[in-house]
């Protein structure tokens, strides 16, 4: 049997990897500097951006969660799912139309609202917020969601670092609010340091993948993190090896 809205969110992602956009050239403006203008020509001939503003998603980033679900089946109707780092909002919109039951996002900034979802400003570090989750949730995760990134450097070695740091703080988090089989999706970036967090990973979940979903842009050096079978009794072990507190 098909997830409720998977159809249709496939149809999205589709859509966006099919379409032709007519290039656009933006006149250089006085206080644009030349990577803002850059970055404004990608957005405006970037078929994903398209796509999304067409679908009603958020943002771009809604069609890398759907390309990582159609391949991984994450997420499952009446499944309890939290949002990482959830502004805009695309990841947690996603997770309400693929079927799951209850979703609760949690961001430093301010998320206008989602259907369907529970949103929080905050920082996912408070210690007092994965009993606050639970609760929300109405008992443990079964999938925990991450695609928080630091703001860069523009210097790569420690860019990554950064990012290998904060989807080390999202999977400790993870682990103390996920059920037995539960799963974990969080953003890295390429550079060799993500292999240090996939092994150790491994004593914590029964599989341990990494994935570019199409919607990554070809220049990103992104990948994501997908584990699934989380082992509350292996956890410890993870957590000696990262030397990570006791959850």
């Amino acid at each position: 049997m098909d997830k409720p809205g998977a159809a249709s969110a496939a149809e999205d992602g589709g859509a966006a990897r099919s379409a032709r956009v007519q290039a656009v050239s933006l006149r250089k403006t006085r206080g644009r500097t030349v990577a803002q203008q850059r970055w404004l020509e990608r957005q405006l001939n970037d078929p994903y951006v398209q796509a999304a503003r067409k679908a009603g998603w958020r943002s771009r980033a809604a069609f890398k969660l759907i390309e990582l679900d159609d391949r991984f089946r994450l997420i499952r109707p009446g499944m309890r799912v939290v949002d990482l780092g959830a502004a805009p909002g695309g990841w947690s919109q996603v997770a309400v139309k693929r079927g799951a039951a209850r979703v609760v996002g949690v961001d430093l900034l301010p998320i206008e609202p989602v259907r369907g979802a529970e949103l929080l400003q905050g920082d996912f570090n408070d210690p007092d917020l994965p009993d606050r989750l639970r609760e929300l949730l109405g008992g443990p995760a079964d999938l925990v969601l991450s695609d928080m990134a630091p703001n860069t450097t523009g210097h790569a070695a420690t860019d990554h670092l950064r990012i290998i740091g904060l989807a080390e703080l999202a999977l400790h988090f993870a682990m103390q609010v996920l059920g037995e089989g539960g799963g974990f999706v969080a953003k890295v970036f390429q550079g060799g340091s993500e292999k240090q967090m996939l092994q150790p990973m491994k004593e914590a979940f029964g599989t341990v993948r990494h994935a570019k979903p199409p919607a990554s842009r070809k220049d990103s050096s992104e990948l994501y993190v997908v584990a699934t079978g989380f082992r509350p009794d292996r956890a410890e072990s993870f957590r000696e090896r990262m030397a990570l507190p006791p959850g």
